[in-house]
């Protein structure tokens, strides 16, 4: 057996609320705003006050968190979820998120979008020292980390684990008396804050407030480590003096392009982009068509730039997910023949600038 099938996995989503009484249900809604960042699984670990509840499912949010008895499974003023997506072909029931332990100082529930470099050197080391994992995922090395740590307090725990770890992620963390969020010291990883009335929020990006009318309050900076409990939220910097190195990729297409990134609205990045490219690259053509539903922002500005008309040439079925986080190519290949269509009448004979 491979056990480190699923060490490749750095684009996932996180949500997490602390101090609400629909903890849960507003989990299932910000976790459905970001089904975008990963369709494999999806998962949802609630604290109630005095146990940790957990519900995990194989397949999309809609289809499983929408139903009133599952979120029933889930009382609680606080919760953390996961949407996962993992670039290697297996997907197992054993690794979907938010992971959870029993640690000597209480429940821990990690949510993680990320992909941590030195994984499998940590988990070869671990196993060697005695620990037992229970998923073939690099996120389960963290948490021994923490568990491992001599450290008295969770948050000191977790900052001696952190400098152990290599790679570029975000986590998500609840245990029974705080949630907390962890940005990578590039910042490569989203994360940011919002709020509800007293209630506070944890999400990968922007739009999974807007869902819910959450406030957006910051993002979480570099290496930060934010920690959210009854007394308010306390900061955390123990990497310091680091230039932020944002993801390109998701100015690019991960993100939605309703969320805001870096202080910047996705959608007018994508734009401008476009617009850039034709400043650039000046070409000459009948008309510009966007590959749907990503490029549509750049084909715009390219064609607003260019002065040549823009149309839809390429017709998406929307009933189809998005074929690049597919865990093989031979899915995403078959994926994007079901996915995309030529709107074969408008491009015939005409010069296309794709």
């Amino acid at each position: 057996m491979n056990f480190f099938d699923d060490r490749i996995r750095d684009k996932c989503g996180i949500f997490g609320v602390f101090g609400h009484k629909d903890a849960a249900a507003l989990t299932a809604l910000g976790l459905h705003a970001l089904q975008h960042r990963g369709q494999e699984s999806a998962g949802i670990v609630s604290f109630d006050g005095k146990n940790f509840n957990n519900q995990l499912y194989l397949g999309l949010v809609g289809d499983y968190f929408t139903k009133e008895k599952v979120i029933n499974k889930l009382p609680g003023e606080s919760s953390i979820g996961h949407v996962r997506y993992s670039t290697t072909g297996k997907t197992l029931f054993k690794n979907i998120q938010p992971l959870f332990a029993d640690l000597l100082g209480g429940g821990l529930a990690c949510s993680h979008n990320g992909n941590l470099t030195n994984g499998i050197e940590l988990r070869n080391r671990l196993v060697k020292e005695g620990a037992i994992f229970q998923s073939t995922s690099d996120t389960e090395a963290f948490i021994h980390l923490i568990s491992k740590s001599k450290e008295k307090t969770i948050v000191k725990k977790i900052i001696d684990a952190l400098f152990e770890i290599k790679g570029a992620y975000s986590f998500g963390l609840l245990t029974n008396k705080k949630l907390i969020g962890i940005r990578d010291p590039l910042g490569i990883r989203p994360l940011v804050i919002g709020s509800l009335g007293s209630a506070k929020i944890i999400s990968s990006e922007t739009c999974a407030l807007d869902i819910i009318g959450a406030k957006f309050e910051r993002e979480v900076s570099n290496g930060e480590i934010v920690v959210i409990d009854k007394d308010g939220i306390k900061s955390y910097k123990p990497f310091l003096g680091i230039k932020e190195r944002p993801c390109i990729f998701e100015y690019i297409y991960f993100a939605r392009p309703d969320s805001v990134l870096g202080g910047k609205n996705v959608y007018e990045c994508r734009k401008e982009m476009g617009k850039q490219l034709s400043i650039e690259h000046p070409t000459k053509g009948d008309i510009v068509i966007p590959v749907p539903d990503s490029g549509v922002p750049a084909a715009l500005g390219f064609s607003e730039e260019s002065k040549i008309p823009f149309d839809l040439g390429i017709i998406r079925n929307h009933y189809v997910g998005r074929t690049f986080i597919e865990p093989t190519q031979k899915i995403r290949q078959l994926g994007i023949k079901l996915k995309h269509n030529p709107n074969r009448k408008l491009i015939k004979n005409k010069k296309v600038i794709l």
